[in-house]
């Protein structure tokens, strides 16, 4: 019987099946992960930019915009899988990088145009709840590509959950900053809470335009 387990263990047969089975796997669980990412980061930047608009937010601006770039990062990371709609890396990186520069620029200059004119945001109870629920599921998306980096080898896969990780922290500033004007009513809150989350998309662009974190790698 022991014979019987040792040659049917040191099989070739069972080994090359066992081979071939366990990296199948890691396309299919990437696959689903990013489009869980996508479908999610579809409703965060939805429903943030919606919030930012009724509430007149400079802060949900700036976390919609960046739930954008995420966005479509998600959806050039799932081309990759139809071989004849895939973008190079290095290419999504670039626009990735210049949109979220794009985009600061414009979240900038709309937050001194605000604290100018005295402009005061509305409290978002959308805004407070769609930030909070992106500080959960960011963290579990980070934590879930971090594991599946590991267990492949794939730097890319393991450089988007340090990204994915940021946007939770974007995601903390902007319901601190939601939270103050909600609780002060003071004009300038949302204006300064979104230029105090300005350096957090200026280092995603960093990042992107060396190919380091974006999504799309």
């Amino acid at each position: 019987m022991a014979d019987e387990v040792t040659n049917l263990a040191s099989s070739p047969d069972m080994c090359t099946d066992s081979y071939r089975t366990a990296p199948r796997s890691a396309p299919q669980t990437l696959l689903w992960l990013q489009s869980v990412m996508l479908g999610w980061m579809l409703l965060e930047c939805g429903i943030a930019l919606y919030a930012a608009q009724t509430a007149h937010s400079v802060v949900l601006l700036a976390f919609g915009s960046d739930s954008l770039v995420e966005l479509l990062s998600a959806a050039v990371v799932l081309l990759a899988f139809f071989p004849r709609m895939r973008i190079s890396p290095e290419r999504a990186s670039r626009w990735a990088a210049v949109l979220l520069f794009v985009l600061t620029g414009v979240v900038a200059l709309t937050s001194v145009m605000a604290l100018v004119r005295g402009v005061r945001a509305e409290t978002s109870g959308l805004g407070m709840a769609i930030t909070a629920a992106a500080l959960i599921v960011m963290p579990v998306l980070a934590w879930a590509k971090r594991r599946l980096a590991r267990a492949t080898g794939n730097r890319a896969l393991a450089a988007d959950a340090v990204q994915s990780a940021t946007c939770a922290w974007l995601a903390a500033g902007t319901l601190a900053g939601l939270a103050a004007n909600a609780l002060f009513h003071l004009r300038w809150v949302d204006s300064v809470s979104a230029l105090a989350v300005l350096p957090i998309l200026v280092i995603e662009g960093r990042r992107a335009m060396r190919n380091e974190s974006c999504g799309c790698c």
